[in-house]
């Protein structure tokens, strides 16, 4: 599990391409402090598990549905991405309930500067904006955002000048396709709600034993 605050930007310093999936190696340094092999790591959102590690590098290998599913399919070797470590006990949640497992994406249609904050504007598809709520939260590329505006086609964040300053947030532009995980509360109170029980048994009496050659 992951809050969406970002610890640190690493660079993508090699990427190995298997037939439908890939390995993927990234440089970095804060996030290594304490990692292990077999470690998770959110990776611009979603949750990979180190395999391999160096003095300033760790690797994961990519599953070719987290490539249909996500952003990381369209990486290239020197690219910057959104790095931190599963949440720990002795961390402070300053973010929201992040499970590093994307829901899909969404496409960057505007940017907007607003004193010193940064509105951008992405559109999805209706399967995950209906689970995006004015002043509630998302995951994109692994940020916890609040969600300042949404209709049937796009939804609006504001994001401040730390969230830009340790983000590749600013990075993006206009056409760019980033990574959304919904808040997970809605997405388990619409199985709750949807969910249908077996028909309960019938009982067992001495007349259903009988129609039923016992």
């Amino acid at each position: 599990m992951f809050t969406g605050i970002v610890e640190e930007i690493g660079t993508v310093s090699n990427i190995a391409k298997g037939e439908k999936s890939i390995r993927i190696s990234l440089m970095c340094n804060k996030i290594l402090e304490d990692t292990k092999l077999g470690d998770s790591i959110s990776v611009n959102g979603i949750c990979l598990t180190v395999t391999h590690l160096s003095k300033d590098s760790f690797t994961a290998d990519v599953m070719p549905e987290t490539l249909r599913a996500t952003n990381l399919r369209s990486l290239k070797g020197g690219d910057k991405v959104n790095l931190e470590r599963a949440l720990s006990p002795q961390n402070r949640f300053g973010g929201h309930i992040v499970s590093g497992h994307i829901d899909g994406t969404g496409t960057i249609t505007q940017i907007d500067r607003e004193d010193n904050a940064v509105w951008i504007t992405i559109q999805t598809v209706d399967e995950i904006l209906k689970y995006i709520i004015p002043k509630g939260s998302i995951s994109v590329d692994g940020i916890s955002l609040t969600v300042q505006h949404v209709d049937n086609m796009q939804f609006k964040i504001s994001i401040i000048p730390h969230t830009r300053d340790y983000t590749i947030l600013p990075m993006k532009k206009v056409g760019d396709v980033v990574n959304l995980e919904c808040d997970i509360v809605g997405k388990y109170i619409e199985r709750l709600m949807n969910f249908k029980s077996e028909e309960p048994r019938e009982k067992i009496t001495l007349s259903y034993l009988v129609e039923n050659g016992f």
